[in-house]
């Protein structure tokens, strides 16, 4: 139609339906932009929260119980006497520090280490025959988050944020909540969005610092904050049309829609006063031991996210290495005995409480729980040492969860846990089993980049069939 032969009539014909065309939009603009793909599978999750435990969190002492490991304790590692691991040389055979008793149903063997823990035996299916491609810690941490040694590939987040899009307009599809006591190896790089368009990268956070940035300034009215906005709105669309495909500049807009949604909706969600008192106490968030206290209250902040509609949340307990082995993280060189019993209570509790809480709360029936670590430890001391060195040839990682047979475990290492040996597992497989959980098949969620089809999985993975409901 000619605009100059719009009628007056014409006019109030088309306003219901254009009205009606803007609030769609205004609806659909959040999946669209997440360039959200189509499900292949009836998805048993929506939602998941990894645990992550940097440091190398010893396997032979939390998770897989070795009886011929202590009744052989004090001898040389049959065929590896004298094998030198990532610091050097190791001594004999040692023993776990802590007893394994039967846990639940299953029997599970548990370390006495994380009696809270031990209560969700029935509910954890444990991948025991994993292994990773480094012993460093930083490459490890790396591989373990995105499936690439090198950094600059996506995490495992950010692919959930591209190929689901978020459940909620006022909070990020993506967080990564950091431990109290600093980054992990290799910091961001652990929730970065790779070459996946920049919005799908983690918004970082936890209880002791909210996100930055989001308060108005002193002396800034929320009309005038608003009408800033709009106008910085304005330049920018003018810019992107011009400049078309700027994904940094389409991530950084959105970043201001959304953190001017989350001026309103973050205070909330980070306000963990309004926590029962029963919930602070099942949690220890008034806990004397003030790092336990600290990871508690993340642990109480990654469950409002999660039922606010946050798509993936990161939970790191521990943090970075530090000038004493051990101090701030798991790698337990030197004084295991010590240094686990520092960390295990700050892990134990908390974290058995957030699972006991999406129990009762039925989140556990579409939400996927993950644990990991970036490799194991040796099944021996180092030399000169009441400690373990780095061991990449086996560690044990658990699912719980949104489609998870629980109370079960899948493969094992050999007798003493040096080396993966049955049901050998890749993070490749481990993520195509979470990816299938979530609705994709690994194969088909790629993303073209520098010509190459890249995914989570790379060129590997399969779905470990086995250890689901």
């Amino acid at each position: 139609m000619n605009p100059f032969d719009l009628t007056r009539r014409h006019f109030l014909e088309k306003v219901p339906s254009a009205m009606a065309g803007i609030g769609l939009s205004s609806l659909l603009q959040r999946d669209l932009f997440a360039e959200k793909k189509p499900a292949l599978i009836a998805p048993k999750a929506k939602r998941v929260l990894q645990i992550f435990c940097p440091g190398a969190a010893s396997h032979v002492d939390l998770w897989e119980h070795k009886p011929e490991l202590e009744k052989r304790s004090g001898q040389p590692l049959p065929g590896e006497e004298g094998f030198s691991s990532f610091q050097g040389k190791n001594g004999n055979l040692m023993k776990s520090p802590w007893d394994f008793k039967p846990a639940g149903q299953s029997g599970k063997m548990f370390s006495t280490l994380l009696p809270h823990m031990a209560e969700h035996a029935d509910d954890i299916a444990f991948l025991h025959g994993m292994w990773s491609k480094t012993n460093t810690h930083g490459p490890g941490c790396i591989f373990l988050n995105t499936g690439f040694v090198d950094e600059g590939f996506p995490a495992a987040g950010a692919w959930a944020s591209y190929a689901m899009g978020s459940l909620t307009d006022d909070l990020p599809a993506y967080v990564a909540i950091t431990d109290m006591r600093g980054e992990p190896p290799n910091g961001k790089a652990n929730w970065t969005n790779g070459f996946l368009p920049a919005q799908h990268q983690a918004i970082m956070m936890n209880a002791q610092n909210p996100i930055r940035n989001i308060d108005l300034p002193k002396g800034i009215s929320l009309k005038q904050e608003a009408d800033s906005r709009d106008f910085l709105k304005k330049l920018n669309e003018a810019h992107l049309e011009k400049n078309p495909g700027l994904s940094d500049l389409q991530a950084r807009m959105k970043a201001y829609e959304l953190a001017a949604r989350m001026q309103l909706s973050a205070p909330e969600v980070s306000d963990l006063s309004s926590e029962p008192a029963s919930i602070r106490k099942a949690y220890g968030m008034d806990d004397p031991n003030h790092l336990k206290a600290g990871y508690a209250n993340n642990c109480a902040l990654a469950r409002r996210l999660l039922e606010r509609g946050v798509r993936y949340v990161n939970l790191y307990c521990a943090s970075r290495a530090s000038g004493v082995d051990g101090l701030l993280n798991w790698d337990a060189h030197k004084t295991l005995k010590s240094d686990y019993e520092r960390h295990g209570p700050i892990f134990d509790q908390p974290t058995a409480a957030l699972l006991s809480d999406l129990k009762s709360r039925g989140m556990l029936e579409d939400t996927l729980i993950l644990w990991t670590t970036e490799f194991g430890r040796m099944p021996t001391h180092q030399a000169g040492t009441a400690g373990r060195d780095h061991n990449p040839d086996a560690l044990t990682c658990w699912m719980m969860g949104a489609g998870i047979k629980g109370g079960t475990s899948y493969g094992s290492t050999d007798e003493f846990g040096r080396r993966a040996q049955t049901g050998k597992t890749s993070v490749w497989d481990f993520y195509a089993t979470v990816l299938h959980l979530l609705g994709f098949d690994h194969e088909q969620l790629s993303f073209y980049n520098n010509g190459i089809d890249r995914r989570l999985t790379d060129v590997h993975g399969k779905v470990l069939k086995s250890i689901l409901a």
